[in-house]
C-alpha cells in the first residue's frame, strides 16, 4: 500500500505517501489517505499529524494515466471526488497537519498542501499547479492557503513554478536550505505542537477554521463543476493526453533537464 503510517510516542503521527516513481497518486490511494485522516478524530492518542512524500519528492499529482485509462467519465469523478475529500479531510482533521514538502509538489500535491495547517518546504522546492495544462479548473480554494491572489491566478493560468523560497515571503510556508532539512523542522514542529494540551490544540483549530471561513468542499465542487463541463466537452481529455503520449514534457523531465 502506498500510504504507510507511524505513530510515535509522543503522539505525531507521520503518513508517508509512496507511490514511485513520482507519487502520482491514483483514486483508491486518495481514498485510503482521507479515510486515515478522517480517522483521526476518533484517535486521541494523535496530537499532530506529519505528511510527507518518500523519495524523489512531495506529490507528483494525480495519476494522469489512471483517469485516461478508466472507461467514460469514471477517471476525472473519481480524482475530482477523491481531491475533495483528501482536502476537505486535511482541512478539518481533527489535530494539526504539517505537510513536509521536498522537491517538488505539483497539481494535486499543491491543494494537498493549500489544505494543512502548516507547510514546509525546502527553499528550490517547485510548487506547479499544472490543472490548466490537464485541462481541468479546479485547486484555487485550496492554493490560496500559500498565495495571494494575483500571484495565484499567474500560476494557475501559465503552470509556472513557484518556488518554496518565494511562498515563504508571503509568511505561508516554513522555508529550509535544503530537502534534508524538511522532515526534520516539519517533525520539530510537530513535536512541540503535541507537547501541548491535546484538547486545547483541536479546540484551537476549530476556531482557526471558522475564523478563516475557507469552505474548500463547496467551494472546490464549484470549481470543479467546469472541469466536468470540459471533460463532457472532450477538452480535458484532449489536454491529459498529451501528457500520457508524450507529446507535451512533464514538469519534472523540466526539472531533470535544467
Amino acid at each position: 500500500m502506498p500510504i504507510q503510517q507511524k505513530l510515535s510516542e509522543d503522539g505525531v503521527l507521520e503518513l508517508v505517501v509512496d507511490a514511485p516513481p513520482v507519487n502520482a497518486v491514483g483514486i483508491e490511494d486518495l481514498a485510503a489517505l482521507a479515510a486515515v485522516v478522517e480517522g483521526v478524530a476518533a484517535r486521541p492518542e494523535v496530537r499532530a499529524v506529519v505528511l510527507r512524500g518518500e523519495g524523489r519528492g512531495f506529490i507528483g499529482g494525480g495519476d494522469v494515466k489512471e483517469v485516461q485509462r478508466l472507461p467514460g467519465f469514471e477517471g476525472i469523478l473519481g480524482q475530482v471526488n477523491g481531491s475533495t475529500d483528501l482536502t476537505v479531510a486535511l482541512h478539518e482533521c481533527a489535530a494539526p497537519v504539517i505537510a513536509a514538502v521536498h522537491r517538488y509538489c505539483i497539481g494535486l500535491g499543491v491543494l494537498v498542501a493549500g489544505a494543512c495547517d502548516i507547510v514546509v518546504a525546502d527553499e528550490e522546492c517547485r510548487f506547479v499547479l499544472a490543472e490548466v495544462d490537464n485541462g481541468a479548473t479546479g485547486g484555487a480554494v485550496q492554493a490560496m492557503g500559500l498565495m495571494p491572489d494575483k500571484r495565484l491566478r499567474q500560476a494557475m493560468l501559465t503552470c509556472e513554478p513557484v518556488l518554496g523560497r518565494e511562498l515563504a515571503s508571503y509568511g505561508t510556508v516554513v522555508a529550509v536550505p535544503d530537502e534534508e532539512s524538511v522532515p526534520v523542522e516539519a517533525r520539530r514542529l510537530a513535536g512541540v505542537i503535541a507537547a501541548k494540551r491535546p484538547s486545547v490544540v483541536r479546540a484551537a483549530k476549530k476556531a482557526i477554521n471558522g475564523s478563516a471561513r475557507r469552505d474548500i468542499g463547496p467551494l472546490y465542487r464549484q470549481e470543479t463543476a467546469l472541469t466536468l463541463e470540459l471533460n463532457m466537452r472532450g477538452d480535458a481529455r484532449e489536454a491529459r493526453e498529451t501528457f500520457v503520449s508524450g507529446e507535451r514534457r512533464g514538469y519534472l523531465s523540466r526539472e531533470t533537464s535544467s
